[in-house]
């Protein structure tokens, strides 16, 4: 895990209003709540007495009570309250949770992951992003791999012939990414299971921003050719944008064998023109998202759960 980064740990719609929300995130449990004044603060989960998880206690003013015994921990995770011990009882100064830096941007929770520091840095998307015009949905779940693998295979297309062709729904892929319209989108699973080739790579390096684009191609065959522009912006941010698609997923640490995926695809161009009714636009990137997650994203997390070694050493 890169240190000294913001982390996405969160979509804001995660956190609840009038209850403490549990997490794991860099193999730590956590626990984020809102104060009277709807600051977030995001704190240790395991209260310092038992080891009993905050994240299923409660809200208490501005302080979040422990489900085994009612300790109480403010905001700068001091613990206010012993209840055993009365409201005149003596706490002692080290009876305390650690308390970390979160933000809110962008519609996420970031999670300030590093050495403490006066002034933390700005938490900045890539301007391709930060700009973005489109509408977007965003949704999260959770993967049994390493997050560099999760990276990996977020960065190289290379793949996608080869792994995603079988699946029913893989026909979308092709027919509409690969199919050409004097056929009637009738070919398009042979261009796509051709088109094999990388050629035109380029590569751009901006601080902590990749760029990299190339073309997909079918070896002797020019018109069969596919343009990919990709981002990586550290810790753990990619983004891809190909003909009509645009996705930026951040794959985030959960422990050394789990990521957080948070996915986060943007309005189709066109999408306006076949969904009219503007309030069914978000269902249909719900839906696309959702078949994301539980196809193309599966077949990847498939063969990635049984690479060795589990963490990337090299692209």
């Amino acid at each position: 895990m890169i240190p000294n980064q913001w982390y996405p740990i969160l979509r804001t719609e995660d956190i609840k209003r009038d209850a403490p929300t549990g997490v794991r995130r860099m193999g730590e449990e956590l626990v984020l709540w809102r104060d009277l004044r709807g600051k977030l603060v995001c704190q240790s989960a395991r209260c310092p007495h038992k080891g009993a998880n905050l994240s299923e206690g409660r809200l208490v003013g501005n302080s979040v009570a422990c489900p085994y015994h009612g300790f109480r921990f403010g905001t700068d995770g001091a613990c206010r309250l012993v209840p055993a011990l009365g409201s005149e009882g003596r706490i002692p100064a080290s009876l305390r949770v650690d308390t970390y830096e979160v933000r809110e941007k962008y519609d996420l929770v970031w999670l300030w992951w590093g050495d403490k520091r006066t002034q933390l840095p700005e938490i900045e998307l890539p301007h391709e992003l930060a700009e973005h015009p489109r509408p977007y949905e965003t949704i999260t779940f959770s993967r049994p791999v390493h997050y560099t693998r999760y990276i990996e295979s977020l960065l190289e297309f290379y793949h996608v012939t080869f792994v995603h062709r079988d699946h029913w729904a893989n026909i979308i892929d092709y027919t509409f990414m690969y199919g050409s319209w004097k056929k009637l989108w009738t070919d398009g699973r042979e261009r796509y299971i051709a088109a094999n080739k990388i050629v035109n790579h380029r590569v751009d390096v901006e601080g902590t921003i990749i760029r990299n684009s190339f073309d997909q191609c079918e070896e002797g065959n020019p018109s069969n050719t596919w343009h990919f522009n990709l981002i990586y912006q550290a810790p753990c941010m990619t983004h891809v944008r190909q003909g009509l698609l645009e996705v930026t997923t951040w794959l985030v640490p959960i422990d050394e064998h789990h990521t957080q995926a948070i996915m986060r695809l943007y309005e189709y161009p066109l999408l306006k023109w076949m969904v009219p009714v503007k309030p069914l636009r978000p269902l249909v990137l719900r839906l696309s998202l959702m078949m994301e997650q539980y196809v193309q994203d599966q077949q990847d997390n498939d063969i990635m759960a049984r690479q060795e070694p589990k963490v990337s050493e090299r692209g």
